[in-house]
């Protein structure tokens, strides 16, 4: 799976897997929750999003919630800077994440997606573009999202699209309309045969794919753009970084110039959806030898092992959710 391959908007099958859904306060049909094309996130992307993944473990009956807290806390965050209403606590959303998973049953990795975004004006709001005086939907919904398997690597394109950047639309935060940003990049990388898009910066340096942070091999060192370089602060990121602790290698956040990319001995890509994915060329060029490297390698195995709740100093990192008969 690729960085941009996260699955948005299915129903039919994946659905029929997943019924339930989180809605203003309830778990309730998928099918039940509908919304009119006057809904104010849809006019005008006015909304923040989520994605978590959760894990099945086949020997434990249970569901492995990765960093459950953590996504929760950076999606409040981020209805803040939009005024949204989420209706509800962390933990209170927390519990309701959980309750879906028990609800729906499903016996495999599952991806959940909270979402909260402008619903209607309320009474006395004048029609136009805004953040206040309207009212606020949120939900959560689940679906079936296999771990990757392979460790294929994936080819990158360096986009001519720029990353929006942070004082213009706040890039720590994953808002909605932020996105066509980099649906822009993905659809120049894919037309150009590559898999995936790297954007820069309004200074020209490195920012991130399209959904997913860049990290550098180079020197025996890992190398990712610091969080002033128009990136999403990536909870993967993070797990990366705290990964690199326990193994030693020294980290350096800092700004990465766009030929420095043709120079790394390793190159992988972090994130929720494509979890940890080996970038083996860049522009036409191959990253290394043009094969994945072996720190590529040791991260991929060491990341899967914690989600997946074998290892046991990492277990902090999830919430364990049983699913009964």
């Amino acid at each position: 799976m690729t960085a941009q391959e996260v699955t948005e908007g299915l129903r039919g099958p994946a659905f029929a897997a997943t019924p339930w859904t989180y809605h203003q306060g309830h778990v309730v049909a998928y099918d039940s929750v509908g919304f009119t094309v006057a809904t104010q996130g849809l006019n005008y992307g006015t909304g923040v999003f989520e994605g978590i993944r959760a894990y099945w473990d086949p020997r434990a009956h249970s569901l492995h919630v990765v960093k459950l807290r953590e996504h929760l806390e950076r999606f409040a965050a981020s209805a803040r800077l939009l005024h949204l209403d989420l209706g509800a606590t962390v933990a209170e959303l927390s519990d309701a994440s959980t309750e879906l998973l028990v609800r729906n049953g499903y016996r495999g990795d599952t991806y959940l997606r909270p979402i909260a975004h402008t619903l209607q004006f309320l009474p006395g709001t004048a029609f136009g573009v805004r953040l206040r005086g309207i009212s606020t939907a949120t939900s959560i919904y689940a679906l079936p999202m296999p771990a990757g398997i392979g460790i294929e690597g994936v080819r990158c394109l360096v986009s001519s699209w720029r990353r929006v950047p942070d004082e213009s639309l706040p890039a720590r935060a994953k808002i909605t309309g932020s996105y066509a940003n980099l649906a822009l990049a993905v659809d120049e990388a894919t037309s150009a045969g590559c898999d995936d898009a790297i954007l820069l910066n309004t200074k020209g340096t490195v920012a991130e794919a399209s959904t997913a942070n860049v990290f550098l091999a180079r020197d025996g060192q890992l190398i990712t753009p610091h969080l002033g370089a128009d990136i999403l602060a990536g909870i993967t990121r993070g797990c990366v970084i705290e990964l690199a602790a326990t193994e030693g290698d020294t980290v350096v956040e800092r700004e990465v110039p766009r030929s420095e990319l043709y120079s790394a001995d390793e190159i992988f890509l972090t994130g929720t959806g494509c979890e940890l994915v080996p970038v083996i060329a860049i522009d036409g060029r191959s990253v290394g030898d043009g094969s994945v490297g072996p720190v590529t390698r040791r991260y991929l195995q060491r990341y899967r092992d914690a989600v997946h709740g074998r290892d046991d100093s990492l277990a902090g990192w999830l919430t364990t959710v049983r699913l009964t008969d």
